[in-house]
C-alpha cells in the first residue's frame, strides 16, 4: 500500500516537472533589453528625423533609415546612430547628404548586415572606410560617383551577396577584378553579363527575323504556286469548253441541210402521187 502511495507520488511529481519544462519552452523568446545607450540613440535618430525599427521581438538589432527622412540629413546626422554599432542590422542612408566624411562614423559596424548608399555624395574614399564591415551582406551605391578604385577597397567583403553599382563610374574591367578577388558578391548588374545576354538576344532575335524572311519567301511561294495552279486549271477549262463548242459546230449546220434535204423528198412524193 506504501509502496502504491509513493510510486503515485512520483508519477505525479514528474508529471508537473514535465508540464513546467514545457511551458518554459512554449514560451516566446524576448530579446534582451535595449540599454539605456541605444534608447538614448534611437531617440536621437529619431530626433534627426530618422525611423528606428527592432528587427524582431526576439532579435535586439535595429533597422535605421534616413531615406525618408525630412530636412537635411548629411554628416552630422549619421552621427547619432553610432552607439547602436553592435546591435545595428540595416542602415538606409539614400539620397541624404551623407559624404565619405560622415562614413566615418559607421566605418566598425560589425553588425551591421545592410546599408544602402544610393544617390549620395560618397565616392571611392568613402568606400575605403568600409572595408571594416564584416558582416555585411548587401550594399548599393547606385548613383554615386564610385569607380573602380572604390570596388576595389570592397573585395574584402566576403559576405557581400548583392552590390548594386548601377549608374556609376564602374567598367567593365573594374567588376571582372572584383569578381576575381571577391567569388561570393553579385555585381548588380553585372556588365560582362549584360553584354552577353545582349549579344544571346540579338543573335535570338536575328535567327527569328531570319526564319521569318524564310516562312514569308515560302508563304508567297506557295500563294505562287496555288494561284498557277488555278490559272492552269482555269485555262484548261477555257480550252475544253472551246473545243467542245467547235466540235458543236458542224453538227448545227448539218441540220438545216437534212431539213431541206427530209422538205425536198416530200415534195417528190408529193409529185408522184
Amino acid at each position: 500500500m506504501i509502496l502504491m502511495h509513493r510510486l503515485s507520488f512520483i508519477l505525479t511529481l514528474f508529471a508537473a516537472l514535465s508540464s513546467s519544462t514545457l511551458r518554459a519552452e512554449d514560451k516566446p523568446k524576448v530579446a534582451p533589453k535595449p540599454t539605456q545607450a541605444e534608447l538614448d540613440a534611437t531617440a536621437a535618430i529619431k530626433k534627426a528625423g530618422g525611423s528606428v525599427t527592432q528587427l524582431a521581438q526576439d532579435d535586439n538589432r535595429w533597422d535605421v533609415s534616413f531615406h525618408l527622412a525630412e530636412g537635411k540629413m548629411g554628416d552630422d546626422q549619421i552621427a547619432t546612430v553610432k552607439p547602436l554599432a553592435n546591435v545595428i542590422h540595416e542602415l538606409n542612408l539614400g539620397k541624404t547628404e551623407v559624404t565619405d566624411k560622415g562614413l566615418e562614423h559607421i566605418k566598425g559596424f560589425k553588425s551591421l548586415v545592410k546599408l544602402n548608399l544610393k544617390e549620395t555624395k560618397i565616392t571611392d574614399a568613402g568606400l575605403a572606410q568600409l572595408t571594416g564591415l564584416a558582416n555585411l551582406e548587401y550594399l548599393n551605391i547606385y548613383g554615386t560617383a564610385v569607380t573602380d578604385a572604390g570596388l576595389k577597397s570592397l573585395a574584402g567583403l566576403k559576405k557581400l551577396k548583392k552590390l548594386y553599382v548601377w549608374q556609376t563610374k564602374v567598367t567593365e574591367e573594374g567588376q571582372a577584378r572584383f569578381k576575381a578577388a571577391n567569388t561570393t558578391a553579385q555585381l548588380i548588374p553585372d556588365i560582362a553579363l549584360e553584354k552577353q545576354r545582349a549579344e544571346i538576344e540579338a543573335k535570338l532575335k536575328a535567327e527569328s527575323e531570319a526564319r521569318a524572311k524564310v516562312e514569308e519567301v515560302k508563304k508567297k511561294e506557295e500563294e505562287a504556286k496555288k494561284k498557277a495552279e488555278e490559272e492552269a486549271k482555269k485555262k484548261a477549262a477555257e480550252e475544253a469548253k472551246k473545243k467542245a463548242d467547235e466540235a458543236k459546230k458542224p453538227d448545227e449546220a448539218k441540220k438545216p441541210d437534212e431539213g431541206k434535204k427530209k422538205a425536198e423528198e416530200g415534195k417528190k412524193e408529193e409529185k408522184k402521187n
